[in-house]
C-alpha cells in the first residue's frame, strides 16, 4: 500500500500562490516539448528529457513561483516516497524473472503452453487467465511480471506478435486488479474518496465487465487473424531447445505456486515476490544442478542461455537486478518531476480548472477521466493519479448530489488502467520492461485500457449506473442555486 499522502488543493493554497491556467501550463508544455524533442527528434532515452523538465520546472518553481529550494526538494522527496513501493517491486521483479528462468519455471510454462495451446485460442485464453490470476492475487504488476513473461514466450512460439500478447496480458491483468479487494489501487481509490470498499467494487463491476467482454471479442478476432503463418516445425524446435537446456518437470513450478499461494493468503506483493526469488534459487540448485554462487549470480546479472535456437535465447534472456537500474532511473526522474509540479501547485491548478469547466454530470465524469489521465502523464505515478483527483474533486461530486462511489470508480477506471499508456510513468516503464515490448507497440492492442475510460464516460453521459444520494436533485448545482429566490 502506498504511503499516506495529502495533495495540495487549490482552495487551501494562499491566494498569492494560486496559479492561473496559463502559469500552470507553462511547465507542462515545457515537459511535453522536452520529451518530444528528446525522444522523437534526438532519439534519446527518456532520462535526459526528463532531466531537462526537472530543471525547467525547478527554476520556474524557485524564481517565478517563489518556492524555496527546500520546499521543492521536500516535494520531490514526498513524490519518490509515494512511488517507493513501485521502485522496490521493480528491483524485486527483475530478480524474480531471472531466478525463475534459471529454475526452469518460465521455460516449463512455455514448453507446456506450446504443447496444449493453439494460435486461434491463445489471445483470449491469455486475457482470461491473466484476469483470473490478477483478481486472485490483487496485483496487475505481479501478474504481468510472472505469468505475462511466460505468455510472451508462448505467443512468440505460436507465431502471435508480442505486442498482441502484451495487450492481452495487460487487458486481463488490469481487469482482475480493478475488481480485486486485495488490490492496493482498489483500496486506495476507495480510501481517498471515503467510499466503502465493496461499494466501490460493486460500482466498478458493470463497466469493467463490459470493457472486458468487448476486449474478449476483439482478441478472439485478432487470434483468428494472427494465426496461420507459423513456420514448419517451429514449435517443436523451440520445445526441443528448452528441453535440451532445462529439466522440465511439474516440480519446477514450485516458485510460482509458492508466490501465488502467499499472495492469495494475503501477503503483500513484496514479500510474496521475495519468497519467489528464494524458491527459484532453491529449485535451480535442486533440479537444474546450478551451484549456489552461480544461482545468486544469475539473480544479480540475469540470464543469457545458449539453447541453440536464437529465438529461444532471446525469449529467455533477462537482466537480473542489474537490468532494473535503467528502468528505475526513469521512474525516479519522472517522480521527481511530478513532485515539483505537485509542490508548486501546478497539479492542483489543473484539477481546479478542470472542475471549473464542468457544467453537468456528463462533463464531471469526462473531466475526472481527463484529469486523472493527465495526472498519470504529469506525475508519472498511478497512485498520484488516484489521490489527487480523488481528494480534490470530492466536493464537486457532493454538489451534484452524487455518491462518493461515482468518484472512486472514475479515478480507478481512468487512472489505474491508463498508467500503462504513458512511456515514462511507473506503469508504462514497468510493463514495457518486464514484457519486453515498448509502450508504443503494445498500446494499440491494450484494448481494455482504451475501453474502460470510454465506458465510464458513456455511463456519465447516459446516467446509467450513476448513483445519487437519496433526495438529491439532478442537474447543474449552479443552475439550481441561481434559480433560488432571494432571502428576506
Amino acid at each position: 500500500m502506498p504511503v499516506e499522502f495529502t495533495p495540495k488543493t487549490y482552495a487551501e493554497m494562499p491566494e498569492e500562490k494560486q496559479l492561473n491556467l496559463v502559469e500552470a501550463l507553462i511547465p507542462v508544455m515545457g515537459m511535453i516539448l522536452f520529451l518530444a524533442v528528446g525522444m522523437i527528434y534526438l532519439e534519446l532515452d527518456p532520462q535526459i528529457p526528463l532531466l531537462w523538465g526537472i530543471v525547467f520546472a525547478g527554476l520556474l518553481g524557485r524564481y517565478y513561483f517563489s518556492y524555496t529550494w527546500a520546499e521543492l526538494l521536500d516535494g520531490v522527496g514526498r513524490s519518490i516516497l509515494m512511488g517507493l513501493q513501485a521502485i522496490l517491486i521493480l528491483f524485486v521483479i527483475y530478480m524474480v524473472i531471472a531466478s525463475w528462468i534459471d529454475a526452469g519455471t518460465i521455460p516449463a510454462i512455455m514448453y507446456y503452453g506450446l504443447e496444449f495451446l493453439s494460435p486461434q485460442v491463445f489471445l483470449p485464453f491469455t486475457l482470461v487467465l491473466a484476469a483470473v490470476v490478477s483478481f486472485a492475487i490483487g496485483s496487475s504488476w505481479t501478474t504481468a511480471g510472472t505469468l505475462g513473461v511466460a505468455m510472451i514466450g508462448i505467443g512468440s512460439g505460436l507465431g502471435v506478435p508480442a505486442p498482441m500478447t502484451a495487450g492481452a496480458v495487460l487487458s486481463g491483468a488490469y481487469t482482475g486488479d480493478k475488481n480485486s479487494p486485495l488490490s492496493d489501487t482498489t483500496n486506495l481509490a476507495a480510501a481517498v474518496t471515503n467510499t466503502e470498499l465493496m461499494d466501490h467494487i460493486r460500482a466498478m463491476r458493470p463497466g469493467t465487465m463490459i470493457a472486458f467482454a468487448i476486449s474478449f471479442v476483439l482478441f478472439v478476432v485478432l487470434g483468428l487473424n494472427a494465426s496461420g503463418s507459423i513456420p514448419v516445425d517451429r514449435v517443436a524446435e523451440i520445445q526441443g531447445a528448452i528441453a535440451g537446456s532445462y529439466v522440465i518437470s511439474p516440480l519446477v513450478f514450485l516458485p510460482i505456486i509458492i508466490t501465488f499461494a502467499l499472495a492469495l493468503y494475503g501477503f503483500p506483493a513484496l514479500p510474496s515476490l521475495g519468497a519467489g526469488i528464494f524458491a527459484g534459487v532453491g529449485v535451480s540448485m535442486s533440479f537444474q544442478g546450478t551451484a549456489f554462487a552461480d544461482a545468486w549470480s544469475t539473480v544479480q546479472y540475469g540470464t543469457s542461455p545458449e539453447t541453440g535456437v536464437a529465438l529461444t535465447n532471446d525469449l529467455l534472456a533477462s537482466g537480473g537486478l542489474d537490468g532494473s537500474v535503467w528502468v528505475i532511473t526513469i521512474v525516479v526522474a519522472a517522480l521527481s518531476l511530478g513532485g515539483i509540479l505537485q509542490e508548486t501547485g501546478v497539479l492542483a491548478a489543473i484539477a481546479y480548472y478542470i472542475g471549473e469547466a464542468v457544467t453537468s454530470v456528463a462533463g464531471l465524469t469526462a473531466g475526472t477521466a481527463v484529469g486523472t489521465f493527465s495526472m498519470n502523464v504529469l506525475a508519472a505515478e498511478q497512485y498520484m493519479a488516484i489521490v489527487v483527483p480523488g481528494m480534490t474533486l470530492g466536493n464537486l461530486y457532493e454538489e451534484y448530489g452524487l455518491e462518493s462511489r461515482n468518484l472512486s470508480r472514475a479515478v480507478e477506471a481512468s487512472g489505474t488502467t491508463t498508467s500503462a499508456f504513458v512511456p515514462w510513468s511507473s506503469g508504462g516503464v514497468y510493463m514495457a520492461s518486464v514484457l519486453g515490448v515498448p509502450v508504443i507497440q503494445y498500446a494499440p492492442y491494450y484494448f481494455f485500457g482504451f475501453i474502460s475510460p470510454l465506458v465510464l464516460i458513456f455511463m456519465g453521459a447516459t446516467g446509467w449506473k450513476m448513483f445519487y444520494k437519496p433526495g438529491s436533485e439532478r442537474g447543474d448545482p449552479r443552475d439550481r442555486s441561481a434559480s433560488q429566490p432571494a432571502g428576506d
